[in-house]
Protein backbone atom coordinates (compact mmCIF):
# COMPACT_ATOMS: atom_id res chain seq x y z
CA UNK A 1 0.00 0.00 0.00
CA UNK A 2 1.80 3.26 -0.83
CA UNK A 3 0.67 7.07 -0.59
CA UNK A 4 -0.49 9.35 -3.61
CA UNK A 5 3.28 11.45 -4.29
CA UNK A 6 3.30 14.56 -1.10
CA UNK A 7 0.68 12.77 1.21
CA UNK A 8 2.37 11.39 4.20
CA UNK A 9 1.69 7.74 5.09
CA UNK A 10 3.02 5.82 8.20
CA UNK A 11 4.29 3.11 6.60
CA UNK A 12 6.05 1.92 10.26
CA UNK A 13 9.55 3.16 9.28
CA UNK A 14 10.19 4.44 13.02
CA UNK A 15 8.65 1.35 14.84
CA UNK A 16 10.16 -1.69 13.10
CA UNK A 17 8.94 -3.95 15.94
CA UNK A 18 5.07 -3.18 14.83
CA UNK A 19 5.87 -3.15 11.15
CA UNK A 20 4.30 -5.97 9.16
CA UNK A 21 3.18 -7.52 11.99
CA UNK A 22 -0.93 -8.59 11.82
CA UNK A 23 -1.40 -5.97 14.77
CA UNK A 24 -0.69 -3.44 12.19
CA UNK A 25 -2.79 -4.47 10.11
CA UNK A 26 -5.99 -4.70 12.95
CA UNK A 27 -5.38 -1.00 13.56
CA UNK A 28 -4.39 0.66 11.03
CA UNK A 29 -6.81 3.24 9.42
CA UNK A 30 -8.52 0.75 6.89
CA UNK A 31 -9.32 -0.94 10.43
CA UNK A 32 -10.35 2.08 11.70
CA UNK A 33 -13.02 2.99 9.01
CA UNK A 34 -14.24 -0.21 8.97
CA UNK A 35 -14.86 -0.31 12.68
CA UNK A 36 -16.93 2.90 12.47
CA UNK A 37 -18.99 1.13 9.32
CA UNK A 38 -19.30 -1.50 11.09
CA UNK A 39 -20.66 0.30 14.37
CA UNK A 40 -23.15 2.09 12.02
CA UNK A 41 -24.74 -1.38 10.36
CA UNK A 42 -24.74 -2.99 14.10
CA UNK A 43 -27.43 -0.08 15.02
CA UNK A 44 -28.80 -0.29 12.07
CA UNK A 45 -29.63 -3.78 12.53
CA UNK A 46 -30.43 -2.95 16.10
CA UNK A 47 -33.07 -0.92 15.16
CA UNK A 48 -34.21 -3.35 12.77
CA UNK A 49 -35.05 -6.21 15.52
CA UNK A 50 -37.24 -3.49 17.07
CA UNK A 51 -39.53 -2.63 14.37
CA UNK A 52 -38.33 0.68 13.98
CA UNK A 53 -36.50 0.57 11.21
CA UNK A 54 -37.30 -1.37 7.62
CA UNK A 55 -35.16 -4.39 6.88
CA UNK A 56 -34.45 -3.30 3.46
CA UNK A 57 -32.92 -0.63 4.79
CA UNK A 58 -30.80 -1.77 7.12
CA UNK A 59 -29.49 -4.34 3.90
CA UNK A 60 -28.76 -1.59 1.58
CA UNK A 61 -26.93 0.31 4.54
CA UNK A 62 -25.10 -2.54 5.28
CA UNK A 63 -23.90 -3.35 1.57
CA UNK A 64 -22.50 -0.02 1.44
CA UNK A 65 -21.06 -0.14 4.81
CA UNK A 66 -17.54 -1.50 3.16
CA UNK A 67 -14.43 0.82 3.80
CA UNK A 68 -13.54 0.27 0.35
CA UNK A 69 -16.49 1.99 -1.47
CA UNK A 70 -14.86 5.29 0.83
CA UNK A 71 -11.78 7.55 0.19
CA UNK A 72 -9.82 7.72 3.28
CA UNK A 73 -7.67 10.66 2.55
CA UNK A 74 -10.40 12.48 1.74
CA UNK A 75 -12.18 11.77 4.84
CA UNK A 76 -9.17 12.64 6.95
CA UNK A 77 -8.96 16.09 5.24
CA UNK A 78 -12.74 16.48 5.87
CA UNK A 79 -12.55 15.74 9.83
CA UNK A 80 -10.18 19.18 9.77
CA UNK A 81 -13.65 20.84 9.88
CA UNK A 82 -15.41 18.94 12.63
CA UNK A 83 -12.36 17.65 14.38
CA UNK A 84 -13.65 13.87 14.26
CA UNK A 85 -13.78 11.48 10.92
CA UNK A 86 -17.17 10.14 11.67
CA UNK A 87 -19.26 13.44 10.67
CA UNK A 88 -17.81 13.01 7.03
CA UNK A 89 -18.13 9.69 7.13
CA UNK A 90 -21.79 9.58 7.50
CA UNK A 91 -22.34 12.18 4.76
CA UNK A 92 -20.64 9.64 2.55
CA UNK A 93 -22.47 6.85 3.57
CA UNK A 94 -25.66 8.35 3.18
CA UNK A 95 -24.61 9.68 -0.50
CA UNK A 96 -23.60 6.02 -0.87
CA UNK A 97 -26.61 4.52 0.29
CA UNK A 98 -29.32 7.49 -1.69
CA UNK A 99 -27.48 6.44 -4.90
CA UNK A 100 -28.69 2.86 -4.25
CA UNK A 101 -31.93 3.29 -2.46
CA UNK A 102 -32.81 7.57 -1.86
CA UNK A 103 -35.55 5.95 0.94
CA UNK A 104 -32.52 3.66 3.05
CA UNK A 105 -30.39 6.90 4.01
CA UNK A 106 -33.12 8.68 6.27
CA UNK A 107 -32.54 5.51 8.25
CA UNK A 108 -28.39 6.06 8.39
CA UNK A 109 -27.12 7.07 11.54
CA UNK A 110 -30.48 7.63 12.93
CA UNK A 111 -30.59 9.02 16.26
CA UNK A 112 -26.83 8.61 16.54
CA UNK A 113 -23.98 10.83 17.13
CA UNK A 114 -20.14 10.50 16.19
CA UNK A 115 -19.00 9.89 19.66
CA UNK A 116 -21.19 6.64 19.54
CA UNK A 117 -19.80 5.79 16.45
CA UNK A 118 -15.67 6.46 17.35
CA UNK A 119 -15.96 5.01 20.56
CA UNK A 120 -18.24 1.81 19.78
CA UNK A 121 -15.33 0.69 16.72
CA UNK A 122 -12.27 1.97 18.75
CA UNK A 123 -14.10 -1.26 20.98
CA UNK A 124 -14.27 -3.14 18.17
CA UNK A 125 -10.82 -2.58 16.92
CA UNK A 126 -9.28 -3.58 20.24
CA UNK A 127 -11.37 -6.32 20.49
CA UNK A 128 -9.65 -7.67 17.26
CA UNK A 129 -6.52 -6.47 18.68
CA UNK A 130 -6.49 -8.43 21.79
CA UNK A 131 -8.02 -11.14 19.88
CA UNK A 132 -4.11 -10.93 18.24
CA UNK A 133 -2.23 -10.16 21.08
CA UNK A 134 -3.43 -12.98 23.33
CA UNK A 135 -3.10 -15.76 21.05
CA UNK A 136 0.48 -14.57 20.92
CA UNK A 137 0.65 -14.27 24.37
CA UNK A 138 -0.19 -17.36 24.33
CA UNK A 139 2.33 -19.03 22.20
CA UNK A 140 5.49 -17.64 23.71
CA UNK A 141 4.14 -19.07 27.00
CA UNK A 142 4.25 -22.33 25.38
CA UNK A 143 7.21 -22.03 23.98
CA UNK A 144 8.57 -20.84 27.41
CA UNK A 145 7.50 -23.74 29.19
CA UNK A 146 9.39 -25.83 26.61
CA UNK A 147 12.23 -24.50 27.82
CA UNK A 148 11.24 -24.32 31.78
CA UNK A 149 10.61 -27.83 31.50
CA UNK A 150 13.98 -28.56 29.52
CA UNK A 151 16.42 -26.63 31.57
CA UNK A 152 14.87 -26.98 34.78
CA UNK A 153 18.08 -28.46 36.74
CA UNK A 154 20.44 -26.69 33.90
CA UNK A 155 22.71 -24.89 36.51
CA UNK A 156 23.10 -20.60 35.88
CA UNK A 157 24.47 -17.79 38.20
CA UNK A 158 21.44 -15.36 39.52
CA UNK A 159 22.33 -12.01 39.69
CA UNK A 160 21.31 -9.15 41.56
CA UNK A 161 22.23 -5.41 41.22
CA UNK A 162 24.41 -6.78 38.48
CA UNK A 163 26.68 -8.87 40.50
CA UNK A 164 26.69 -12.96 40.41
CA UNK A 165 24.39 -13.71 43.82
CA UNK A 166 23.56 -17.39 44.09
CA UNK A 167 23.06 -20.30 41.81
CA UNK A 168 19.56 -20.84 39.97
CA UNK A 169 18.37 -23.09 37.33
CA UNK A 170 17.71 -21.47 33.95
CA UNK A 171 14.02 -23.07 33.76
CA UNK A 172 12.99 -21.34 36.99
CA UNK A 173 13.67 -17.95 35.03
CA UNK A 174 12.06 -19.40 32.04
CA UNK A 175 9.88 -20.04 33.97
CA UNK A 176 8.96 -16.53 35.40
CA UNK A 177 9.37 -15.16 32.12
CA UNK A 178 6.03 -17.33 31.08
CA UNK A 179 4.54 -16.54 35.03
CA UNK A 180 4.84 -12.66 33.61
CA UNK A 181 3.12 -13.35 29.98
CA UNK A 182 0.16 -15.53 32.26
CA UNK A 183 -0.56 -12.69 34.17
CA UNK A 184 -0.10 -10.32 31.22
CA UNK A 185 -3.30 -12.72 29.60
CA UNK A 186 -5.49 -12.52 32.60
CA UNK A 187 -5.36 -8.67 32.85
CA UNK A 188 -6.22 -9.01 28.81
CA UNK A 189 -8.79 -11.71 29.28
CA UNK A 190 -10.60 -9.87 32.14
CA UNK A 191 -11.25 -6.73 29.58
CA UNK A 192 -12.10 -8.61 26.88
CA UNK A 193 -14.76 -10.52 28.73
CA UNK A 194 -16.11 -7.49 30.98
CA UNK A 195 -15.01 -4.50 29.69
CA UNK A 196 -15.14 -3.97 25.74
CA UNK A 197 -18.44 -1.70 26.19
CA UNK A 198 -20.07 -0.63 23.15
CA UNK A 199 -21.09 3.39 22.57
CA UNK A 200 -24.43 4.73 22.88
CA UNK A 201 -25.33 7.86 24.48
CA UNK A 202 -26.74 9.94 21.89
CA UNK A 203 -25.99 14.01 22.03
CA UNK A 204 -25.17 13.71 25.65
CA UNK A 205 -25.72 10.86 26.84
CA UNK A 206 -29.66 10.56 27.87
CA UNK A 207 -29.88 8.63 24.77
CA UNK A 208 -32.99 11.21 23.96
CA UNK A 209 -31.92 11.16 19.70
CA UNK A 210 -32.56 7.20 19.75
CA UNK A 211 -35.54 7.36 21.79
CA UNK A 212 -37.28 10.29 19.41
CA UNK A 213 -36.42 9.16 16.37
CA UNK A 214 -38.18 5.70 17.74
CA UNK A 215 -41.39 7.43 18.72
CA UNK A 216 -41.32 8.90 15.17
CA UNK A 217 -41.22 5.31 13.87
CA UNK A 218 -43.70 3.74 15.97
CA UNK A 219 -42.48 2.79 19.12
CA UNK A 220 -44.21 5.57 20.95
CA UNK A 221 -45.68 2.44 23.92
CA UNK A 222 -42.38 0.89 24.45
CA UNK A 223 -40.38 4.30 25.01
CA UNK A 224 -43.06 5.52 26.96
CA UNK A 225 -42.82 1.79 29.38
CA UNK A 226 -39.04 1.70 29.13
CA UNK A 227 -39.06 -1.18 27.14
CA UNK A 228 -37.82 -0.10 24.09
CA UNK A 229 -34.05 1.41 26.18
CA UNK A 230 -33.46 -1.97 26.98
CA UNK A 231 -34.43 -3.71 23.92
CA UNK A 232 -32.01 -1.14 21.94
CA UNK A 233 -29.21 -1.50 24.24
CA UNK A 234 -29.56 -5.29 24.44
CA UNK A 235 -29.87 -5.65 20.93
CA UNK A 236 -26.81 -3.16 20.36
CA UNK A 237 -24.88 -5.59 22.39
CA UNK A 238 -26.00 -8.55 20.61
CA UNK A 239 -24.76 -6.89 17.18
CA UNK A 240 -21.60 -5.57 18.32
CA UNK A 241 -20.22 -8.78 20.43
CA UNK A 242 -19.42 -5.66 23.16
CA UNK A 243 -20.59 -5.51 26.47
CA UNK A 244 -23.25 -3.01 27.54
CA UNK A 245 -21.80 -0.41 29.67
CA UNK A 246 -23.92 0.79 33.20
CA UNK A 247 -24.24 4.11 32.14
CA UNK A 248 -23.30 5.94 28.58
CA UNK A 249 -19.61 6.39 28.87
CA UNK A 250 -18.68 9.55 26.74
CA UNK A 251 -16.87 11.68 29.22
CA UNK A 252 -16.78 8.33 31.82
CA UNK A 253 -13.43 6.93 30.10
CA UNK A 254 -13.32 4.18 32.46
CA UNK A 255 -12.74 1.81 29.25
CA UNK A 256 -10.36 3.05 27.82
CA UNK A 257 -8.14 3.59 30.62
CA UNK A 258 -8.36 -0.15 31.77
CA UNK A 259 -7.06 -0.78 28.36
CA UNK A 260 -4.35 1.73 28.72
CA UNK A 261 -3.45 -0.29 32.12
CA UNK A 262 -3.28 -4.01 30.96
CA UNK A 263 -1.26 -3.20 27.57
CA UNK A 264 0.84 -1.42 29.90
CA UNK A 265 1.70 -4.11 31.81
CA UNK A 266 1.75 -6.64 28.49
CA UNK A 267 4.28 -4.49 26.77
CA UNK A 268 6.42 -4.84 30.41
CA UNK A 269 5.90 -8.45 30.78
CA UNK A 270 7.59 -9.33 27.28
CA UNK A 271 9.86 -6.11 27.99
CA UNK A 272 11.40 -7.99 30.91
CA UNK A 273 12.00 -11.25 28.98
CA UNK A 274 13.73 -8.99 26.02
CA UNK A 275 15.91 -7.20 28.88
CA UNK A 276 16.93 -10.52 30.29
CA UNK A 277 17.71 -11.99 26.69
CA UNK A 278 20.18 -8.58 26.01
CA UNK A 279 21.81 -8.95 28.88
CA UNK A 280 22.27 -13.01 28.74
CA UNK A 281 23.82 -12.14 25.54
CA UNK A 282 26.39 -9.99 26.35
CA UNK A 283 29.75 -11.05 24.85
CA UNK A 284 31.09 -11.56 27.96
CA UNK A 285 27.97 -13.60 29.47
CA UNK A 286 26.85 -15.23 26.16
CA UNK A 287 24.56 -17.92 27.83
CA UNK A 288 21.43 -17.42 25.52
CA UNK A 289 20.93 -16.13 21.52
CA UNK A 290 18.73 -14.92 19.89
CA UNK A 291 17.59 -17.15 17.09
CA UNK A 292 19.51 -16.12 14.03
CA UNK A 293 19.08 -16.02 10.02
CA UNK A 294 20.85 -14.31 6.86
CA UNK A 295 21.04 -10.38 7.28
CA UNK A 296 19.54 -9.98 10.97
CA UNK A 297 21.31 -8.20 13.61
CA UNK A 298 23.63 -6.88 11.08
CA UNK A 299 25.99 -3.70 11.87
CA UNK A 300 26.23 -0.75 9.14
CA UNK A 301 29.63 -0.17 10.27
CA UNK A 302 30.92 -3.26 11.97
CA UNK A 303 30.66 -6.74 9.83
CA UNK A 304 31.24 -8.54 12.96
CA UNK A 305 28.07 -7.71 15.04
CA UNK A 306 24.94 -9.63 15.53
CA UNK A 307 22.96 -7.25 17.50
CA UNK A 308 20.18 -9.10 19.36
CA UNK A 309 17.39 -6.96 17.13
CA UNK A 310 14.17 -9.42 18.32
CA UNK A 311 14.73 -8.00 22.22
CA UNK A 312 16.08 -5.03 21.17
CA UNK A 313 12.62 -4.15 19.46
CA UNK A 314 10.43 -5.52 22.06
CA UNK A 315 12.24 -3.78 24.61
CA UNK A 316 11.48 -0.71 22.37
CA UNK A 317 7.65 -1.34 22.55
CA UNK A 318 7.94 -1.69 26.38
CA UNK A 319 9.30 1.51 26.66
CA UNK A 320 6.75 3.40 24.86
CA UNK A 321 3.88 1.60 25.87
CA UNK A 322 3.28 2.53 30.10
CA UNK A 323 3.91 6.59 28.43
CA UNK A 324 1.39 6.20 25.89
CA UNK A 325 -0.95 4.29 28.72
CA UNK A 326 -0.36 7.75 30.53
CA UNK A 327 -1.90 9.45 28.28
CA UNK A 328 -4.67 7.44 27.75
CA UNK A 329 -5.32 7.29 31.45
CA UNK A 330 -4.90 11.24 31.51
CA UNK A 331 -7.86 11.76 29.32
CA UNK A 332 -10.07 10.01 32.35
CA UNK A 333 -10.20 14.05 33.21
CA UNK A 334 -12.92 14.59 31.04
CA UNK A 335 -15.14 18.06 31.34
CA UNK A 336 -18.79 17.96 31.05
CA UNK A 337 -20.71 15.45 29.22
CA UNK A 338 -17.96 15.41 26.07
CA UNK A 339 -15.16 16.30 25.76
CA UNK A 340 -13.32 18.78 23.39
CA UNK A 341 -9.86 17.60 22.91
CA UNK A 342 -9.53 15.25 25.97
CA UNK A 343 -12.08 11.89 23.81
CA UNK A 344 -10.23 13.40 20.45
CA UNK A 345 -6.76 12.97 22.23
CA UNK A 346 -7.09 9.13 22.17
CA UNK A 347 -7.59 7.80 19.16
CA UNK A 348 -3.74 7.99 18.25
CA UNK A 349 -2.56 6.76 21.32
CA UNK A 350 -5.11 3.44 21.46
CA UNK A 351 -3.53 2.90 17.90
CA UNK A 352 -0.07 3.27 19.19
CA UNK A 353 -0.32 1.62 22.35
CA UNK A 354 -2.03 -1.45 20.62
CA UNK A 355 -0.22 -1.64 17.95
CA UNK A 356 3.08 -1.17 19.75
CA UNK A 357 2.16 -4.34 22.34
CA UNK A 358 0.98 -6.31 19.36
CA UNK A 359 4.22 -6.02 17.66
CA UNK A 360 6.21 -6.62 20.94
CA UNK A 361 4.41 -9.72 21.89
CA UNK A 362 4.19 -11.37 18.06
CA UNK A 363 8.33 -10.27 17.77
CA UNK A 364 8.34 -12.49 21.74
CA UNK A 365 7.12 -15.33 19.92
CA UNK A 366 9.60 -15.58 17.64
CA UNK A 367 11.96 -15.08 20.37
CA UNK A 368 10.89 -17.71 22.79
CA UNK A 369 10.19 -20.56 20.58
CA UNK A 370 13.85 -20.09 18.78
CA UNK A 371 15.93 -19.38 21.63
CA UNK A 372 19.54 -20.82 21.75
CA UNK A 373 20.66 -22.23 25.62
CA UNK A 374 24.45 -22.00 26.00
CA UNK A 375 24.91 -24.52 29.17
CA UNK A 376 28.42 -24.61 28.65
CA UNK A 377 28.60 -20.80 29.04
CA UNK A 378 26.36 -20.97 32.36
CA UNK A 379 28.56 -23.03 33.84
CA UNK A 380 31.48 -21.47 32.73
CA UNK A 381 30.49 -18.21 34.37
CA UNK A 382 29.60 -19.90 37.47
CA UNK A 383 33.02 -20.72 37.85
CA UNK A 384 33.87 -16.92 37.54
CA UNK A 385 34.43 -16.00 41.47
CA UNK A 386 35.74 -19.66 42.31
CA UNK A 387 32.57 -20.66 44.31
CA UNK A 388 32.31 -17.74 46.08
CA UNK A 389 29.01 -17.78 44.14
CA UNK A 390 28.02 -20.29 46.83
CA UNK A 391 29.47 -18.14 50.12
CA UNK A 392 25.94 -18.15 51.61
CA UNK A 393 24.98 -22.07 51.67
CA UNK A 394 29.37 -22.43 53.31
CA UNK A 395 27.97 -19.57 55.65
CA UNK A 396 24.81 -21.28 57.04
CA UNK A 397 26.89 -24.82 57.15
CA UNK A 398 29.45 -23.54 59.00
CA UNK A 399 27.05 -21.38 61.61
CA UNK A 400 25.59 -24.25 64.16
CA UNK A 401 29.57 -24.60 64.83
CA UNK A 402 30.90 -20.85 64.83
CA UNK A 403 27.57 -19.16 64.91
CA UNK A 404 25.73 -17.26 62.24
CA UNK A 405 27.90 -13.86 62.88
CA UNK A 406 31.41 -15.45 63.04
CA UNK A 407 30.25 -17.66 60.35
CA UNK A 408 29.42 -14.78 57.68
CA UNK A 409 32.77 -12.32 59.20
CA UNK A 410 34.72 -15.94 58.05
CA UNK A 411 33.46 -16.28 54.75
CA UNK A 412 33.62 -12.19 54.06
CA UNK A 413 37.41 -12.54 54.48
CA UNK A 414 37.65 -16.03 53.09
CA UNK A 415 36.06 -14.79 50.00
CA UNK A 416 37.77 -11.34 49.73
CA UNK A 417 41.28 -13.60 49.96
CA UNK A 418 39.97 -16.06 47.20
CA UNK A 419 39.31 -12.87 45.04
CA UNK A 420 42.58 -11.45 45.88
CA UNK A 421 44.82 -14.67 45.20
CA UNK A 422 42.40 -15.63 42.05
CA UNK A 423 41.97 -18.96 43.75
CA UNK A 424 39.16 -21.09 44.61
CA UNK A 425 36.98 -20.30 47.88
CA UNK A 426 37.19 -24.13 49.31
CA UNK A 427 41.33 -24.02 49.05
CA UNK A 428 41.19 -20.69 51.40
CA UNK A 429 39.04 -22.04 53.39
CA UNK A 430 40.96 -25.57 53.94
CA UNK A 431 43.74 -23.25 54.84
CA UNK A 432 42.04 -21.13 57.64
CA UNK A 433 42.33 -22.22 61.35
CA UNK A 434 38.75 -21.34 61.97
CA UNK A 435 37.49 -23.97 59.85
CA UNK A 436 39.65 -26.74 60.52
CA UNK A 437 38.11 -30.30 61.12
CA UNK A 438 34.64 -28.63 60.43
CA UNK A 439 34.83 -30.36 56.58
CA UNK A 440 36.67 -33.35 54.95
CA UNK A 441 38.12 -32.07 51.63
CA UNK A 442 35.37 -33.91 49.81
CA UNK A 443 32.30 -32.09 51.81
CA UNK A 444 34.32 -28.95 51.23
CA UNK A 445 34.72 -29.61 47.71
CA UNK A 446 30.87 -30.37 47.30
CA UNK A 447 29.39 -27.72 49.83
CA UNK A 448 31.46 -25.34 47.04
CA UNK A 449 30.00 -26.91 43.89
CA UNK A 450 27.68 -24.13 42.77
CA UNK A 451 25.30 -26.54 40.71
CA UNK A 452 24.57 -28.30 43.82
CA UNK A 453 23.25 -25.12 45.25
CA UNK A 454 19.89 -23.91 43.47
CA UNK A 455 17.72 -24.66 46.36
CA UNK A 456 14.23 -25.71 45.31
CA UNK A 457 14.40 -24.11 41.67
CA UNK A 458 13.91 -27.77 40.15
CA UNK A 459 10.37 -27.77 42.33
CA UNK A 460 9.42 -24.54 42.17
CA UNK A 461 9.53 -25.24 37.68
CA UNK A 462 7.15 -28.26 38.27
CA UNK A 463 4.53 -25.72 40.49
CA UNK A 464 4.86 -23.41 37.91
CA UNK A 465 4.17 -25.79 34.95
CA UNK A 466 1.16 -27.52 36.39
Amino acid sequence: MSAPCGVPFDSGLLSPVRAGTPVEAAVGDHAWLQGMLDAEAALVRAQVTLGTVPAWAAETIADAARAEHFDLRALALASRETANPVVGLVRALAQKVAAEHPSAAEYVHRGSTSQDILDTAAMLITARALRLIRADLAQAADALAALAREHRCTPMAARTLALQAVPTTFGLKAAGWRQLLLDADTRLARIVEHGLYFSLGGAAGTLAGYLEYARVDGAADAVASGQYLEQLLDAFASQTGLARPPLPWHALRTPLADVAAALAFTAGAVGKLALDVQTLSRTEIAEVAEPSREGRGASSAMPHKKNPVLSTMIRSAALQVPVIATGLTQCLVSEDERSGGAWHAEWQLLREALRLTGGATHTAVELAEGLTVRQERMLHNLDLTGSQIVSERVTALLAPRLGKASAKELLTVASAEAARLGVPLARVLAGMPQAAGIFTPQALEAACDPAHYTGAAATLVDQALK
